[in-house]
């Protein structure tokens, strides 16, 4: 048990520094340097060392004083990384945008107006789109129709999913497998989903929970580039940090929603024929919309399925 209590405390120290004392000191140096630039000698790199070093030397004149400073940067670090964790939870909730009607009633007009105009692009694209694969279809149809026909594909899919119901491009990606599950096999993935989840292999259960972390990460990162607002207020070149972190946060995180939905779906629909079969739900043979629906209503509030419903006698 002493082993195990050492090697579980040697992973968390590790974690701890990795993903909030380490990217925490980073941006409190970055802060520190833009403090002593300003914006009017933001380009002096060259004397910020020793301007830097009076500081350090006023504040640790003796062992002790050093000692605490180094505990105080530390700890202001983590601070930090907390502070970055909690605001990239707040702009994950903001991007995938699940409960938006449950916002301030405020914003509600601004993001329907947002999904309206969403929802004609993706039309548009639909449009051009069946235009493009009509004609890529065609005995005659000439060379560069199928690249024409991907190319209107891939332009569909960048606006969404399906039919746009969320403000976000990402908000739509997971709506969108919540929908087709529920339409082609009456699954309702928040009733069904805990329970697949203890039942899936551990290999399956690896993989999404990778892409749920790299989600995290992504949002984490978002959280850091809104924390270097704080050093574009002192130090302006702070602001291209800022926008430099949070691009690339969007674009890992839109990747990693991607790759999640993708996982959950194909978990969803290879394994949810098993889940069913050991309820006692199901047939020889697909699972189909109304077995999927007497699975979830099952799950759901205890309700018996259908005798027709049910899976033979061996």
């Amino acid at each position: 048990m002493n082993g195990f209590l050492s090697e579980l405390g040697k992973k968390l120290a590790e974690r701890w520094l990795t993903l909030l004392v380490l990217p925490g000191a980073l941006f409190l140096g970055v802060l520190a340097a833009g403090r002593e630039l300003g914006h009017t000698c933001w380009y002096a790199l060259g004397a910020l060392p020793s301007r830097l070093d009076r500081h350090t030397a006023t504040l640790a004149a003796s062992t002790a004083d050093l000692f605490l400073l180094l505990l105080a940067f530390l700890l202001a670090a983590a601070a930090c990384g907390l502070a970055a964790q909690a605001l990239g939870s707040l702009v994950e909730r903001l991007w995938l945008a699940a409960d938006w009607l449950a916002w301030p009633t405020a914003t509600h007009f601004l993001v329907r107006r947002l999904i309206a105009r969403r929802g004609r692009l993706f039309d548009r694209r639909r449009r051009e789109a069946g235009d493009a694969h009509a004609v890529a279809g065609r005995h005659d149809a000439p060379p560069e129709a199928a690249h024409r026909a991907a190319v209107a594909t891939s332009r569909l899919r960048r606006v969404a999913d399906a039919t746009p119901a969320r403000p976000t491009w990402t908000g739509d990606r997971l709506h969108a497998v919540e929908t087709r599950l529920r339409g082609h096999l009456g699954i309702q993935v928040a009733v069904v989903w805990p329970h697949l989840w203890l039942h899936v292999p551990d290999t399956t259960r690896a993989e999404i929970t990778a892409a749920r972390e790299s989600m995290l990460r992504a949002a984490t990162l978002a959280g850091w580039g809104l924390l270097y607002l704080a050093v574009a207020a002192v130090w302006w070149p702070g602001a291209l940090l800022c926008g430099a972190l949070t691009g690339t946060a969007w674009h890992r995180f839109r990747a990693a929603t991607d790759a999640y939905a993708t996982l959950v779906e194909s978990a969803v629909r290879l394994h949810a024929q098993d889940l069913a079969r050991q309820l006692g739900i199901g047939r020889r043979g697909p699972l189909t919309l109304a077995h999927g629906t007497a699975l979830s209503a099952y799950l759901a509030d205890g309700r018996d399925p259908a005798p027709d419903l049910l899976l033979p006698p061996d």
